[in-house]
């Protein structure tokens, strides 16, 4: 027996040195992309903003964007849940121009206005290079599945910095309710080397701060039981509204490349009306402002319906950051009648409505703690939680199945459903 364990042993000890090589390539490759995207998106954003014209040339980056994925990018267009598709049923290895051309798209969304995140673009460039390696070693499916875990855990750390959160997303995110265990090594691997390689690159993120945490009483534990039911039902409305415009855009304009045009029109002319690149782009000076100022109560809203719009007609980039966007707001806005701190409602809408709308609480949990502070960590997890459970069985990513349901109120009505079948 004593020898059966040691022989174990030494498997896991070569299993360990085979992921770990694996996440030197894949982690050293997706974190230098992401370093690369994050140092030309702050250029294009600056740009923007220092030259606020190129917001009247949007129905035509539109049209280039549309045109490109309609003539080459096909058979890479559904981009995240493409990935998550192919972890499920496999069918044949990510062709690698889903890195370019989303990186593309994604910029040139930034450069003229539009409303879009970065996590999506630094996913998708992450698994296309970590499938690349299936054909080159020749892998196993189960090996493939491991691999695209590794490129997502990659592509996510090193976007936004958050090695923990990374790996648990990728885990997460697969599978509504259930968590790949097989993959941990390797995701907590490539998300380690993916974030410290972008850290090489000297490519900075941004830093929140929560600096006041009151103590959990059977008060604030109520009023974090009510802020965590309004971000769930907020991401319940930014995943329907983004399945909406998709829907909208696919039934009404039938040549793809014109969508984006369509759309570009209709954003650029209410940045017009209203004046302000506030709601495009990134947003990032809002969420940094929602820590510590009193904001509009509808930003979140506004958000919401700015980047659900912008992605339905076609155009590239994520939903993350915009996801960040209208926690941190609506967060903001909460504080404005519920007794918590004001940095604290907004770190908890800020990853509570992600944790809805993508269901993964976990990850946004972890995520949470390394930005914010293992102090605000309680308040942060309930938030999370809580939105996990009132953001339904939907969200972002339509090729998430079930793996275990939120509640038995879902296994009641879904045995109903068969039975009248």
């Amino acid at each position: 027996m004593l020898k059966n364990r040691r022989i174990e042993q030494v498997a896991f000890l070569l299993d360990t040195f085979r992921w770990l090589f694996f996440a030197l390539l894949i982690g050293v490759l997706a974190g230098s992309a992401s370093a690369f995207f994050l140092i030309a998106l702050q250029w294009v954003s600056d740009f923007r903003e220092n030259h606020l014209w190129v917001i009247a040339l949007l129905p035509l980056g539109g049209f280039v964007i549309g045109w490109l994925y309609y003539r080459y990018g096909q058979d890479v267009a559904r981009g995240n849940n493409q990935i998550i598709d192919e972890f499920h049923q496999p069918r044949r290895i990510i062709p690698f121009k889903m890195a370019p051309l989303v990186l593309f798209g994604t910029l040139v969304t930034h450069l003229f206005g539009g409303s879009a995140g970065r996590e999506g673009t630094a996913v998708q460039m992450g698994a296309a290079i970590a499938d690349q390696f299936t054909r080159i070693f020749s892998l196993k499916p189960r090996h493939r599945r491991i691999l695209l875990v590794m490129g997502i855990s990659a592509g996510f750390s090193s976007v936004f910095g958050t090695p923990l959160a990374g790996a648990v997303f990728a885990l997460e995110v697969l599978i509504l309710g259930r968590m790949r265990y097989e993959a941990i090594l390797p995701a907590f691997f490539a998300a380690t080397v993916g974030n410290y390689t972008c850290h090489l690159w000297q490519v900075a993120h941004t830093h929140y701060a929560v600096s006041l945490v009151p103590e959990m009483n059977p008060t604030n534990f109520l009023w974090t039981i009510l802020a965590g039911i309004c971000f769930g039902l907020t991401a319940l409305f930014f995943s329907k509204m983004s399945h909406f415009w998709q829907e909208l855009f696919r039934n009404y304009i039938h040549y793809p490349p014109l969508r984006p045009v369509v759309g570009g029109v209709i954003i650029a002319l209410l940045v017009g009306a209203f004046g302000t690149t506030k709601y495009i782009g990134l947003g990032i000076p809002t969420i940094v402002a929602a820590f510590s100022n009193t904001l509009p109560a509808y930003d979140f809203l506004i958000k919401t319906i700015a980047t659900t719009f912008t992605l339905g007609a076609g155009f590239k980039g994520g939903e993350v950051t915009p996801l960040f966007f209208v926690g941190a707001t609506l967060g903001n806005a909460l504080a404005q009648w519920m007794p918590l701190p004001m940095a604290l409602l907004a770190g908890m809408g800020f990853v509570g409505v992600f944790a809805g709308a993508t269901n993964t609480p976990i990850a946004c949990t972890l995520m949470g703690i390394e930005l914010f502070g293992a102090e605000s960590g309680l308040y942060i997890g309930l938030a999370c939680v809580v939105s996990y459970i009132f953001s339904g069985h939907t969200g972002i990513y339509s090729s998430q199945i079930v793996g275990s349901a939120k509640h038995m109120v879902y296994l009641r009505k879904k045995s109903r459903r068969l039975e009248e079948l």
